[in-house]
């Protein structure tokens, strides 16, 4: 995928002024992956996932430039040869397999991939995905992004809950181009989990301290909790 709402890949220390860090974004992600699942991260802050994921959960992670069997980042000793689609130095697990690109997307396309996580500019509240742009400083290209949107079974986001200049993404329609319609089922932010419904997001869990009025306050279109 070439490009993602996130920008490149931060450190796991990073932290907003309110809410979890990026790793515990992460950590949150890899609670919810399923046992046995194949699974592509994106670019920028999904690639943390790897490193929370439990060895007994039998996850198998995807990497869309040819790696089935993506493990955490290394410990030491980095073998830059092996590197994931962001071109992170990574490492594999015992019984992965490198392949063509093509194959890899013939995975993709084949509907083989359990789950995408991916980041974005924007989500609309009827899972609409805007996660590329033509930016003169970023890479002016969709990428595979829209593959896995729609060969992926489910699409899960993460991304900052606002813009650096305090602008919500979670947004009634998307502004920036779309990558895919109605895709994303499920978004993870440093300030909340929230599933998209056909009434629009849900806030499944916040970050402490945070209330359901100051959420709304930072997002451009209703949340509701699951008790309504």
């Amino acid at each position: 995928m070439a490009t993602t709402g996130s920008g490149a890949a931060a450190p796991a220390s990073h932290a907003t002024s309110i809410g979890w860090t990026r790793a515990d974004m992460a950590r949150r992600v890899a609670r919810d992956i399923g046992r046995g699942w194949t699974v592509n991260l994106g670019i920028g802050i999904p690639t943390l996932v790897a490193d929370h994921l439990p060895a007994e959960r039998c996850v198998t992670l995807h990497s869309e430039n040819g790696i089935l069997g993506v493990g955490p980042k290394p410990e030491s000793d980095p073998d830059p040869w092996i590197i994931n689609a962001g071109k992170e130095v990574v490492t594999v697990v015992p019984g992965a397999s490198y392949i063509h690109h093509a194959d890899s997307f013939a995975i993709i396309r084949g509907g083989h991939i359990d789950l995408s996580v991916m980041g974005a500019f924007e989500v609309a509240s009827n899972g609409d995905l805007a996660n590329w742009a033509t930016d003169l400083n970023r890479a002016p290209a969709v990428g595979g992004a829209m593959d896995l949107a729609v060969g992926a079974r489910k699409l899960w986001v993460m991304m900052e809950h606002v813009t650096r200049a305090g602008e919500p993404r979670l947004v009634a329609a998307c502004r920036y181009p779309l990558t895919a319609s109605a895709v994303v089922t499920r978004v993870y932010t440093d300030l909340a989990t929230l599933d998209v419904t056909p009434d629009g997001f849900v806030a499944l869990e916040m970050a402490p301290g945070l209330s359901l009025e100051a959420l709304q306050s930072r997002t451009g279109t209703p949340v509701r909790s699951p008790s309504e």
